[in-house]
């Protein structure tokens, strides 16, 4: 019997090998959070638990430095203000956390990354709906089916695999590749 960390490997790399079909739907996505920043624009992330580091992961990578020395880019993890988080979790409800800091904070033409294993975390569902509302652009960084976020996203990429914790490791994947696209989008590396 092999051990633990060989047979996650294995589920991964069988997961690795069904993402080409991801390429195109990536690549749009690259361009669309470019094209945000080119602008002018800001990008928003959020998302519970393991995606809420995500976003924070993504959000990072863009204020600081990715691949090479270059300006710092417009990026918010709307994850990780604890007064706000709590705040409005506790005066309106968990459901409205990421919903209400982007309806303060983002303006159209910006863009929301929400990522959900699911595709049904309540609050990213808020946060898409509120950004169609606002006129912010949508990403969805998804797994299993899509979920709801599926359809609501303008981009969904939707990771076909039913297992949490190899769609949160295939997301970080993927946040790697936008981040790249998005620098050599704007011209930077």
């Amino acid at each position: 019997m092999s051990s633990l960390f060989l047979r996650n490997l294995e589920a991964q790399i069988g997961l690795l090998q069904q993402l080409q079909s991801l390429d195109e739907v990536v690549g749009r996505a690259g361009v669309l959070a470019a094209r945000t920043l080119g602008a002018g624009g800001r990008l928003f992330f959020c998302g519970n638990g393991g995606s809420a580091a995500d976003s924070q992961h993504m959000a990072s990578e863009l204020t600081g430095r990715f691949v090479k020395e270059r300006k710092p880019l417009a990026a918010v993890a709307l994850t990780t203000d604890t007064s706000a988080l709590t705040s409005i979790g506790n005066d309106y409800a968990f459901e409205e956390v990421f919903a209400r800091q982007l309806a303060g904070l983002a303006r159209a033409g910006d863009c929301l990354v929400g990522i959900s294993t699911s595709g049904h975390s309540k609050n990213v569902v808020r946060a898409v709906a509120t950004a169609r509302e606002l006129g912010v652009h949508t990403i969805g960084l998804l797994g299993r089916d899509g979920g709801q976020l599926k359809d609501m996203c303008d981009v969904a990429i939707v990771v076909p695999s039913q297992v949490t914790a190899r769609i949160q490791e295939t997301h970080i994947l993927i946040g790697h590749t936008l981040c790249g696209l998005i620098e050599e989008g704007l011209g930077l590396v």
